[in-house]
């Protein structure tokens, strides 16, 4: 099966570098999924945006934030 290459996250444009300096910050390196997102960087910042409008909203909380 044919996969989809995610970026280099070296380099990328400075909205995109801060997304992917938090994930190496929580997690030690840019999560896989990101990485293919930026291939589109409007993508990556909508889906971006949809976890920081969960986390605001306070609506779900951690254990089933993971699940989603």
């Amino acid at each position: 099966m044919t996969r989809v290459r995610g970026i280099d996250p070296s380099g990328v444009a400075p909205e995109l570098q801060a997304v992917f300096d938090a994930q190496v910050a929580a997690w030690g390196k840019p999560l896989e999924p990101y990485l293919v997102y930026a291939r589109r960087p409007g993508i990556l910042l909508a889906v971006r945006a949809m976890w920081d409008a969960l986390d605001a909203s306070g609506l779900v909380d951690g254990p089933l934030k993971a699940l989603v």
